[in-house]
């Protein structure tokens, strides 16, 4: 089979092709000056929140998630965005988007409080910021957009997106595909827009500029500073390195699918998914033998090797950015092991203060440490997890350990018995999100997040009871 690289950028020329367009998408929606796009955007929010009725809304943001759904539009997205960043796997991609426009709650998602007592009625309803910035990552850029492209816009808010320079085209395609869709079903022009030149100077500008009232940042602990720093409300999701406990009551033959695909999908781009295993000793044997049993997962076994691997994926004992979200093939063929197109993760066998362990690798690349009993696994997860609560995954079923370990972690995200990927809708009962508030709180981002609460009091009525 032809090499990923490759095959990523013949897949991307063939739907473009079939498109009859190119990856450079028009300026519609996009402005060089920071100034110019706020502008845009702020007129464009004002119709947007007081001249379409709750029910427009929701009919042109249904209408977008269905021009959104087109398979040649997904597919050209997630080809684009993975021959653009050079990260991840096509089929994941084309999942994580479907994840994005299916399961991101729109207007529906809002509920009105009602106080009632002796002295009348008091109601609370969420109301927009306004124009909110967002700042995108570029190990999710097109599923960012599309997420909080629907949250924002859910609560009447306007959107400037600030795409991380790694993820230029892919991102502004994005946007080039709603607004597209916003304007054919009646929404305000720029209601979304983007800065066509990504940089420090202009990412200052935009978080500076009087016209944006909220910001939201996924991206880098720099970026996030930032946005923090800025004296305007914001989200900010944090760092994670999310553990997975498997103990002796586990089903392993499950929890060892769980935990491949998990940690796998994306080649582990995904802040939510397993980075370390820790697996209670008298099941290990057996818990490994199940991740190998099918070909996906390959393990590397001489000490030799683990430390080339070590040599091509770490630089001063941080992981090297350029093998990032990689795939198992590329990353062992820098060390001239060739391996098949099905596998999906590298399995290492190693102690628990090893620098795989201990930082957030963000590749396919799972470390596997064998800890006595439930209680040192689960010390040894609060230490690989250093505090950040973010995420965690349990595979267990004595109820007893589940809740302790919940308790002990205090992570946003906690994950019992199923791939880490259920905690954001795909194959779990709960709301996708791409932007996980861990540093401001708010946790996995809905529409809710993006809209502050006003009260409104009527004195001496209105009280049927």
């Amino acid at each position: 089979m032809a090499d990923q690289e490759l095959l990523i950028k013949d897949i991307t020329r063939k739907v473009l092709a079939m498109l009859g367009t190119d990856a450079n998408p028009g300026a519609c929606s996009a402005y060089e000056s920071v100034d110019e796009a706020v502008r845009a955007a702020v007129a464009a929010q004002k119709s947007w929140q007081w001249d379409f009725l709750l029910e427009e809304r929701i009919r042109i943001i249904n209408n977008l998630r269905n021009e959104l759904l087109d398979d040649k539009v997904i597919e050209e997205l997630s080809a684009l965005t993975a021959e653009e960043t050079g990260m991840g796997r096509i089929d994941d991609k084309i999942i994580k988007k479907r994840l994005s426009i299916e399961k991101t709650p729109g207007p529906e998602f809002f509920r009105v409080n009602a106080i009632t007592g002796d002295h009348g009625l008091a109601l609370e309803e969420l109301s927009p910021f306004g124009v909110i910035a967002s700042i995108t990552p570029s190990t999710n850029p097109v599923a960012s957009v599309f997420n909080n492209t629907i949250c924002m816009i859910a609560g009447g808010n306007g959107v400037v997106f600030a795409p991380h320079p790694g993820a230029v085209r892919s991102t502004r395609r994005a946007i080039e595909y709603v607004t597209r869709a916003l304007e054919k079903f009646g929404a305000p022009r720029n209601l979304v827009v983007t800065i066509t030149k990504p940089s420090l100077e202009n990412l200052k500008q935009l978080m500076g500029n009087p016209g944006i009232r909220m910001i939201s940042a996924t991206g880098g602990p720099a970026v996030v500073k930032a946005a923090l720093s800025s004296g305007k409300p914001a989200i900010g999701a944090g760092p994670g390195n999310p553990p997975v406990l498997v103990d002796e009551t586990a089903n392993l033959r499950k929890a060892a699918r769980d935990v491949m695909l998990g940690c796998s999908f994306d080649n582990n781009l995904t802040c939510i998914a397993e980075k370390e295993l820790f697996v209670v000793n008298c099941v290990a044997d057996e818990f490994k033998k199940h991740m190998l049993e099918d070909g996906q997962v390959f393990e590397l076994r001489h000490q030799e090797d683990i430390q080339k691997l070590m040599s091509v994926t770490l630089k001063e004992g941080l992981p090297d950015k350029s093998m990032v979200g990689k795939s198992p093939q590329h990353i062992l063929s820098k060390i001239g092991i060739k391996i098949p197109e099905n596998v999906r993760l590298i399995l290492v066998e190693t102690h628990e203060d090893h620098p795989f362990v201990q930082e957030e690798m963000l590749m396919p690349v799972l470390p596997m440490v064998r800890v006595p009993d439930f209680n040192e696994g689960l010390a040894a997860s609060l230490k690989a997890e250093h505090g950040y609560k973010h995420s965690a995954v349990i595979h267990s079923t004595n109820i007893n350990h589940m809740s302790e370990m919940a308790r002990a972690m205090e992570t946003t995200i906690f994950t019992k018995n199923a791939p880490s990927f259920a905690s954001i809708g795909y194959g779990g009962d709960c709301p996708t999100a791409f932007t996980i508030a861990t540093t401001t709180g708010q946790g996995p981002t809905t529409p809710l997040s993006f809209c502050r609460t006003r009260r409104c009091v009527l004195f001496g009525s209105f009280r049927i009871v």
